[in-house]
């Protein structure tokens, strides 16, 4: 059942957050001699783009590299386009990849010929949230709500998300298992597509992240219901837990950065040098703060073992969906 699958996942995640962070090596004086690709998994606009443009732009200005660090958005096939592009760079030293849980999904569901445990750890920097979101113009101001309104559609209601298989589908069939109702998934490039088409009325509701939604909600046009997270989140006090309600749903979402197979060693102690000095900017623990992240620093060993843990249970939910075929 998924809702045994959360329970895992989120046990998965907890674990792995408490694990020792490790420390950078020295980078040994060896600097990026070229522009840095930093290869994003996901269209413009969503949570994983606007995370990457803005570390672009803080290792700028906290002249964190001696080369730009250049974003490119490669977010075809829910992240395979990137996942492939990684793979053919084997031991290059100028590229990174920022990552979220079609990491895991994409080369499970599909056979692109991509290993991630092949690729290079570098840097988890945060843990990111979900929530459900309805348009403030709704009559709909609790779950309850909410459901009764889903079940009244009667399939027609639409679920506006991310591509087929990726997180905002499998928390959308999580909630389809949990109350036993049936939407219309609507699929979209990336996040921030999905919430201009919430406040725009073209989908009834969104799984969205905090990040992508919160632009939106601090102009009074979207209204969070609840929360998949483990505790109620710093930014959104008054927004219950689905677990607080009596419904086991948690999941989150992973905001890291790998390199490829073989990147060299000074590269990769250059890289988590890099994003540790990153996550202890005063910019980075207020931008986390505000958007509801968790922004936990995991490198090395530690997040190598968190993010094939991560694999291992999305397998799991996947296969429990009917995702993986026979």
């Amino acid at each position: 059942m998924i809702n045994t699958f959360t329970r895992r996942t989120a046990m998965a995640l907890m674990a792995s957050a408490a694990l020792a962070v490790a420390t950078p090596v020295a980078a040994e004086g060896w600097t990026p001699n070229k522009p840095v690709e930093m290869v994003i998994m996901a269209g413009q606009g969503g949570g994983a783009d606007r995370l990457a443009r803005l570390f672009q732009s803080m290792i700028q200005t906290e002249n964190l590299s001696p080369m730009p660090i250049l974003p490119v958005n490669k977010g075809g096939g829910s992240g395979a386009e990137a996942l492939r592009y990684l793979k053919d760079k084997e031991g290059d030293a100028t590229t990174v990849m920022a990552t979220l849980n079609s990491y895991y999904t994409t080369p499970l569901r599909t056979d692109i010929g991509v290993d991630i445990e092949e690729f290079t750890p570098i840097a988890r920097m945060a843990i990111d949230n979900f929530i459900l979101w309805v348009n403030a113009d709704s009559d709909i101001q609790t779950l309850d709500d909410y459901i009764a309104a889903v079940k009244e559609a009667g399939g027609s209601w639409k679920m506006g998300g991310t591509g087929s298989g990726q997180e905002d589908s499998l928390v959308t069939a999580m909630l389809e298992e949990e109350f036993g109702v049936k939407y219309t998934y609507v699929p979209f490039d990336g996040g921030g597509t999905v919430a201009k088409n919430l406040v725009g009325n073209h989908i009834d509701s969104t799984v969205n992240n905090p990040s992508e939604q919160m632009g939106f909600y601090k102009a009074g046009k979207s209204r969070p219901i609840a929360a998949f997270s483990e505790e109620r989140l710093e930014a959104f006090p008054d927004v219950p837990t689905m677990r607080e309600l009596g419904h086991d749903l948690v999941y989150t979402m992973q905001r890291s950065f790998v390199g490829p197979k073989d990147m060299p060693a000074e590269a990769v102690a250059f890289y988590t040098d890099m994003f540790t000095k990153l996550s202890e900017t005063a910019e980075w623990q207020k931008y986390a703060a505000d958007e509801a992240l968790d922004a936990k620093l995991l490198t090395g060993d530690a997040l190598q073992e968190f993010l094939l843990n991560g694999r291992e249970v999305h397998r799991k939910i996947l296969d429990s969906m009917g995702e993986l075929g026979s």
